[in-house]
């Protein structure tokens, strides 16, 4: 595998429209879904193809590790969990409030084996409608569903700095919020990290910075401090970035999942999706966070 320069990319993999990036690194591979294509698919570092998961899932927005293995998937009717070892599968969410679920987009781990998610208008997506209102939920270790926050327009890329007790969201075709968690996990202060309505994925590095992509941003991945202060941004190849994670011995390897620069729009509009979207490994001047697992028991 050879050795990249920070700001120089290589394409592992491509599809449809990628996104749902995960760094499992007791494997040594990269986990991706094809949102529209369907699949969770996972590679190795240098592109090799490992295998693929639900093969025919779409709408596929966010994936975790589980500390068994199994792997997390988010999407139409909850969230998944397949074991690549055992072939096992099941449903970690499929109900919220004794409701059927509509869809959930991205997840992040609360650092006690839990995690947090948002909600997702997948019906609506499909059907190129405005998306209704969102929220965001905790799922604790022991399996209790807790509503944290509601009435966003489209909860997209989440994370949490427990260090600094933060909580981020892009709210996509809203703003990059922010706000403080309690030691109950309790969401307050909610306030504005990023004006601009194109927030996609997100992640965090080893600074605090917290990265945003936008899907109409092409070519940069804007990166903030938490006291919403904007840093330089990091150049990306040509097209706008769904989502990016941290990998590496070092934490320094960036992956990112790259769509054609109107892909959101056509998602958004119900236009046919134009080009190719894809895998890409990068080098960072500043490591990123490492995402624990969750801890759900699955058996």
């Amino acid at each position: 595998m050879s050795q990249l320069s920070p700001g120089d990319f290589t394409a592992l993999a491509s599809g449809i429209y990628l996104e749902g990036l995960a760094v499992d690194h007791e494997r040594g591979v990269i986990w991706y879904s094809d949102v529209v294509g369907g699949g969770i698919h996972a590679v190795k570092p240098d592109g090799t193809p490992v295998g693929v998961l639900d093969p025919e899932r779409m709408w596929t927005g966010g994936i975790m590790i589980n500390a068994d293995g199994a792997i997390l998937s988010s999407g139409q009717g909850g969230v998944r969990w397949n074991n690549p070892e055992t072939g096992a599968s099941g449903w970690l969410i499929d109900t919220l409030d004794g409701k059927p679920v509509n869809g959930i987009n991205e997840m992040y781990p609360d650092g006690e084996g839990g995690m947090f998610f948002g909600t997702l208008d997948i019906e609506s997506v499909i059907a190129a409608r405005p998306a209704r209102p969102t929220e965001i939920w905790h799922l604790t270790r022991d399996g209790h569903t807790i509503r944290l926050a509601e009435g966003l327009r489209f909860t997209n890329g989440i994370g949490y700095n427990p260090s600094l007790a933060q909580f981020y969201c892009s709210e996509t075709f809203g703003q990059a919020l922010a706000w403080d968690v309690t030691p109950s996990f309790e969401l307050t202060n909610r306030r504005v990290l990023l004006d601009r309505d194109d927030c996609d994925g997100l992640a965090l590095d080893a600074e605090d910075a917290i990265w945003i992509p936008g899907v109409y941003s092409p070519g940069i991945i804007r990166r903030v401090t938490p006291t919403a202060r904007e840093l330089p941004p990091v150049p990306t190849p040509p097209g706008a970035t769904t989502q990016v994670r941290f990998g590496g011995a070092d934490g320094r390897d960036i992956y990112i999942t790259l769509v054609p620069a109107d892909a959101g729009e056509c998602l958004r509009t119900g236009r046919p999706l134009s080009g190719t979207s894809t895998l890409q490994r990068g080098r960072s001047t500043v490591p990123g966070v490492k995402i624990e697992a969750t801890c759900f028991d699955l058996a």
